[in-house]
């Protein structure tokens, strides 16, 4: 231990000592860790080695006499170096802080930084006594590189007695990390015949531990290759950059499609004896270039093909390609560059097979070209590789045979146009409309018949095609259209099949003056003072010009009448004005005939009748309401006799009224002398009304069969009632019938009757409930056995009298001797 202070200026030997007080420019080496003192000051021992020394924290400076005082100069502590992985003992002492001021006062050390209070917790500690501080547990460079922590001096009552200094401890790195590769698997690719050093990837693995230490440098080198074809060294890696390079020519996709590489890489800058290794596969694929030219199969190929077909493959073209399939090394471009000057045909690829399908795609004649001798070459879509050349088997011939088919006849002039006048007579000549056979080597008839002929004006020769009219042909005719009728013919061979063709005539008429012009308008109105108004009229023509206009009009001279009472005037060629010639003309309907004739030649006239209503007019030269019925040709007579016929009409529909009215009062006042005995709206008939059956009498009937004395029964046994009898008592008062009964007292009477009769116990039936198997005792009537066996005169039927009117004529029918 040394704690005197060394005051020699400019020493600047190296010497190894625990501690020393040493001047400013003095280097000292403590276990190979150098350090620098600044000159007059004290300083803490770093004890790196045991046995352990002690560092001494600097002593504060003490003012001198004059006021002044010097400034403190610190010393520069070295780093504490600790290597990784330490297997211990533990806690492992690193080194003792000591101030000098513990000889005079009780000194308690901290420290304090990450390691000691802060996250990680507690890997270093401090004897607060002696001041040793301790590793707790192994480091980790690659957790942790570096701590830096603070040491405190303070006394027992925590007051501080020296500055905090600055302690720097540094993980000494261990070569304890493989290298890790950043992907497993690599995937790269070449082209194949590249030369030697092209590149084709790089591969890269990191070390976790000191880059700059050689535990941290890596190198690469290959392991394997597969397959080892043509050469067990294709490729070769850069040892420090991870960079894969062919190192081989002879790439050939069409050999090896891919090789798989093992490449290692170990640290300690490669040493395989203290290195850590690692390994990674790398996929390197040979990708494809157009080194191999496509070639047809066979050197000539075959095909035919119908005549006036398109869009018919006639023959498919193979070809091989040893390129990978589906790219555009390997995509066929077919070219036809001779036999075929008039581009009937074109070779197209098929996307999936890569055939070329030789396709028609002009159609071809049988009777002008019977066959072809295409020649045609076959590229891809990608050019050749540098260096590569075209075989003598791109190159193919292909014959194409035409096959003869059944052609439709067709017309030379489609559509043909013809001129004539219309109105020529039926059975003239019109024009001869044939067709051609394009089959040369065919002897075929051919046959002509009409496809349309809407106004079925025309008629066809069946042999040579002539055409003539079969009615007159007329311009003005629905059927023609701008002065042109249009007709289809049909020209058909007798080829196996049959073939026909189509042809249109097209016949322009010329027009002749065959139509007299029309006058419009065909009505008028006009007023009956001829200094108010005129009428315009004009001329239609369905000829055309100049068939047509100028117009003449005129009034003809009979009647003699229409040239007194009328004038007409020409305005222009197509116009003209009618008016009154004289003052005043009786409000009527009069027709006015004129004659008008047109500028054709030779000219029609024509004499039309305009129906001209005159009538008295207003100031403005409209007719009033009754100048317009004046007008209409009704007069004065006429209108007081259609008056007089109303007003007789109307007086017989008020009689006709009040005849109905006073019969139906007639009606309702008129007697009914109708019987009473005989009205029929009281006698209400039922026959064979017996009530329910057996199973509906399940009910106790002694309630309904009570005694009661009847004096015209006699044999009647007391207790029993019967409820088909007529009960004795009061009958009661019906109501009496009006001798003259209103038409709406009727209800009433009725409604009224019928409450007496639901109120009248005499009145049948005499109960709802009817007996079937009890049949009374001592009855006048008998069991219904004996009145069905025995005639009416065995039984006594007058009883039947004692229940009123409505059964006296039933007692008289049975009371008569007459058989039941």
């Amino acid at each position: 231990k040394v704690e005197n202070t060394h005051r020699a200026a400019g020493f600047r030997d190296n010497i190894k000592f625990s501690s020393c007080l040493g001047t400013k420019g003095t280097q000292y080496e403590t276990n190979s860790v150098d350090f620098k003192a600044q000159k007059g000051k004290k300083i803490m021992a770093l004890d790196l080695s045991p046995p352990p020394k002690d560092t001494l924290l600097p002593w504060p400076q003490q003012q001198n006499s004059n006021g002044l005082r010097r400034r403190k100069r610190d010393w520069v502590i070295p780093p504490i170096n600790v290597p990784e992985n330490s297997r211990g003992p533990f806690p492992q002492q690193l080194v003792r802080i000591r101030s000098d001021k513990d000889n005079d006062i009780p000194i308690r050390y901290s420290i304090t930084g990450v390691g000691a209070d802060q996250p990680p917790m507690e890997v270093f500690s401090i004897d607060s006594m002696s001041g040793r501080m301790y590793v707790t547990r192994p480091m980790d460079r690659e957790e942790h590189a570096s701590y830096h922590l603070r040491a405190h001096a303070v006394d027992m009552n925590g007051n501080k007695v020296e500055n905090p200094i600055d302690l720097y401890i540094y993980v000494i790195d261990m070569n304890d990390n493989r290298p890790e590769f950043i992907n497993q698997v690599y995937n790269g690719s070449v082209d194949e015949g590249s030369k030697p050093g092209t590149y084709v990837m790089t591969v890269t693995a990191n070390d976790a531990d000191d880059g700059t230490t050689a535990n941290g440098m890596v190198r690469y080198r290959i392991l394997t290759q597969t397959p080892q074809s043509p050469s067990q060294n294709m490729f070769t890696i850069n040892s420090e950059t991870g960079d894969i390079v062919t190192v081989a020519a002879g790439l050939d996709r069409e050999k090896v499609q891919q090789y798989t590489v093992i490449v290692q890489a170990t640290d300690m800058e490669g040493n395989l004896n203290y290195g850590l290794s690692n390994t990674a596969t790398a996929i390197i694929t040979v990708t494809d270039v157009n080194d191999n030219p496509p070639e047809f199969t066979t050197s000539t190929f075959a095909g035919e093909v119908p005549e006036n077909r398109v869009e018919t493959v006639v023959a498919n073209l193979t070809v091989m390609d040893r390129d990978q399939p589906h790219s555009p090394n390997w995509n066929a471009v077919y070219r036809i560059i001779s036999g075929d000057p008039s581009g009937h045909f074109s070779v197209r690829t098929d996307p999936v097979t890569n055939e070329g399908m030789v396709t028609v795609v002009k159609a071809v004649d049988y009777e002008l070209n019977r066959a072809f001798m295409l020649t045609v070459m076959v590229s891809n879509q990608a050019p050749l590789a540098s260096g590569i050349q075209m075989s003598f088997q791109s190159t193919a011939g292909v014959t194409i045979s035409v096959m003869d088919i059944n052609e439709a006849p067709y017309f030379p002039s489609n559509h043909k146009l013809i001129r004539l006048e219309e109105g020529v007579p039926p059975g003239t000549v019109l024009t001869t409309f044939s067709a051609v056979d394009p089959d040369r080597f065919m002897q075929q008839a051919v046959r002509y018949s009409k496809l349309s002929d809407p106004a079925n004006w025309l008629h066809v020769n069946t042999t040579n095609g002539q055409i003539t009219t079969a009615a007159v042909l007329d311009r003005e005719s629905l059927y023609t259209k701008n002065n042109v009728y249009e007709a289809t013919f049909l020209a058909a061979d007798n080829g196996i099949p049959p073939a026909s063709g189509t042809g249109t005539l097209q016949i322009y008429l010329i027009d002749i003056n065959d139509n007299a012009p029309e006058l419009l308008p065909k009505e008028a109105q006009i007023c009956e003072k001829p200094s108010l108004n005129a009428i315009n009229i004009t001329a239609a023509d369905a000829d055309v010009d100049p068939n047509i206009g100028p117009y003449v009009f005129e009034l003809p001279f009979v009647p003699a009448a229409v040239r007194k009472n009328w004038t007409i005037t020409r305005l222009n060629g197509d116009y003209a004005q009618l008016s009154l010639r004289i003052l005043y003309l009786e409000a009527g309907m009069y027709d006015v005939p004129i004659i008008v004739t047109d500028s054709g030649n030779p000219p029609l006239s024509n004499t039309s009748i305009i129906k001209v209503k005159v009538c008295p007019c207003d100031d403005n030269g409209d007719c009033t309401t009754i100048g317009a019925v004046a007008a209409a040709g009704l007069g004065t007579g006429a209108i007081v006799a259609i008056l007089i016929c109303i007003l007789i009409l109307l007086t017989m529909v008020l009689l006709f009224v009040v005849w109905i009215k006073r019969r139906e009062k007639e009606r309702h006042t008129k007697q009914l002398l109708i019987d009473p005995e005989d009205d029929v709206r009281d006698n209400i008939l039922k026959y064979d009304e017996e009530g329910g059956g057996e199973e509906d009498q399940d009910y106790d009937l002694s309630q309904l069969q009570q005694p009661e004395a009847m004096g015209h029964v006699p044999s009647k046994a007391p207790g029993v009632r019967r409820v088909d009898e007529r009960p004795v008592g009061a009958e009661p008062q019906y109501p009496v019938r009006p001798v003259v009964p209103h038409p709406g007292d009727i209800g009433e009477f009725i409604n009224e009757g019928l409450r007496a009769a639901d109120n009248d116990p005499t009145a049948p039936p005499y109960d709802s409930l009817l007996v079937f198997d009890y049949e009374g005792s001592g009855s006048t009537a008998g069991s219904v056995s004996s009145l069905n066996s025995s005639s009416s005169g065995d039984q006594d039927y007058d009883y039947l009298n004692d229940w009123g009117p409505r059964f006296k004529k039933l007692a008289d029918m049975y009371g008569g001797g007459e058989e039941d």
